[in-house]
């Protein structure tokens, strides 16, 4: 069969049928890490997702209460526990996913599909993808024809920047089961390579797929996501509300607070990320929120919110989870520039994709090496992905170089393609790009 993602061939998108083929989020859509890093992109975190999944833990504690050997019971406490996490934010429940997965093992050392695949979530899910792509492999060995263990190996493999790697293994969840996890991901390997009509097309294949409301509003939140990194904020607003028409996801409240400060209404954005990180603390929630209270001159409450992070990133540090890339990224904007370095530093010797190639390039620039960055930043645009803000990064490299053509190019390509790109960078972008301009 031919391939799906085989570049020339667009139109193999037609060969995938429409059936509604619904599959458990708490495995598959946990670890698709690939759409908004720092933060792991996943399914819809709300309250009515996260009682199910409790529900879920508490019968199934209830079982192995009364069958402590239940080696498969254990498996599926320690999946459980992972997607608990990802929702809460609370980086405990690692170390109770640890545990009920290693109990797990130890009960079924040899064969145990479940529990090695749970092992490669976990990891996935604190950054480890080294480990997660181990665990992956083992659990392939034993189940060599389920999707979900390749959803696992995708996201590690994208993650650590082997494409081939990732794109075969999309591939054969694609080949196995054509559904909204595997279009999905399909989705992210078209638009980080300068594909976005395919990437559109598959999430509309994935939403074609979707049964459950929470797959449902993951897919409206990713069209919605496609079409704010290109500018499109009647389309962005668009999905975000026919995706919170069926569930009221809290991904789809941030997409529509981000499309109110797009727009101007600040006090809108701002009351929408107020309760977004009141209700569900997650890291991008908190950034996002904190660049825009900076925005509107409120810079000790964004201080504040930035500090909240810090110690969100600690918390998760001594539960396991590594998450340099973020902390970069959050250092080179607000804090401690020497610091931005060395964890980008520490990231790139974990894993080489494009947003830690960025990140890394980003942080030698902030530090005054700009020549050091460039490089990685060629690095990061080299898959050909239209994203506004490497192409602003790139931009101001060059402006630090006195590459003034150079700066013009990229910082007119971030503009273009998404001139709300970030409430702090954009304005900058249009203010430089002006200044290049006028200056000719």
């Amino acid at each position: 069969m031919q391939s799906f993602l085989e570049p020339e061939q667009p139109e193999v998108l037609r060969w995938w049928p429409l059936a509604a083929l619904v599959v458990g989020l708490a495995v598959v859509l946990s670890v698709f890490t690939g759409y908004s890093e720092p933060v792991t992109a996943a399914a819809s975190p709300n309250p009515t997702q996260q009682s199910r999944i409790q529900q879920t833990v508490t019968s199934l504690q209830g079982r192995l209460h009364r069958l402590p050997d239940d080696a498969l019971g254990w498996a599926q406490l320690g999946t459980s526990y992972v997607e608990l996490a990802r929702i809460t934010a609370d980086a405990s429940y690692y170390a109770k996913a640890q545990g009920a997965l290693d109990k797990s093992l130890a009960l079924r050392p040899a064969g145990n599909g479940p529990a090695m695949l749970g092992m490669g979530a976990l990891a996935n899910a604190r950054h480890d993808f080294a480990a997660a792509k181990d665990w992956g492999l083992k659990a392939l060995a034993v189940q060599p024809r389920s999707a979900e263990v390749y959803g696992v190996l995708a996201d590690a493999y994208t993650q650590l920047g082997d494409e081939v790697g990732a794109m075969d293994a999309v591939q054969n969840m694609l080949d196995l089961k054509p559904n909204v996890a595997s279009f999905t991901r399909a989705s992210y390997f078209f638009e980080t390579h300068g594909r976005p009509d395919d990437a559109r097309m598959a999430l509309d294949r994935a939403l074609a797929a979707a049964g459950a409301p929470d797959e449902i509003a993951f897919c409206r939140y990713h069209l919605g996501e496609l079409a704010f990194g290109s500018g499109d904020l009647d389309e962005a607003e668009k999905q975000y509300s026919q995706g919170l028409a069926v569930v009221q996801d809290q991904t789809l409240l941030q997409g529509q607070a981000k499309v109110a400060a797009a727009r101007g209404d600040v006090d809108k954005a701002l009351d929408g990320y107020r309760k977004l990180v009141t209700r569900a603390p997650l890291p991008q929630y908190i950034m996002e929120y904190g660049e825009l209270l900076d925005a509107a001159g409120r810079a000790d409450e964004a201080a504040a919110q930035f500090e909240i992070l810090a110690r969100q990133h600690k918390l998760m540090e001594a539960q396991g989870a590594t998450d340099d890339l973020a902390a970069a990224l959050m250092l080179a904007d607000h804090g401690d520039k020497a610091e931005a370095l060395r964890r980008a530093e520490a990231e790139w010797g974990r894993r080489r994709n494009v947003l830690v190639a960025d990140a890394l390039a980003w942080a030698l620039h902030v530090n005054g090496r700009h020549a050091e960055a460039l490089p990685y930043m060629e690095k990061a645009m080299a898959s050909g992905w239209d994203n506004a803000m490497f192409a602003y990064h790139r931009g101001m490299i060059h402006l630090a170089l006195g590459q003034l053509t150079d700066a013009e190019k990229y910082l007119a390509r971030a503009v273009r393609t998404n001139p709300h790109f970030s409430v702090r960078h954009a304005p900058i972008a249009v203010r430089k790009l002006a200044e290049l301009r006028s200056g000719r």
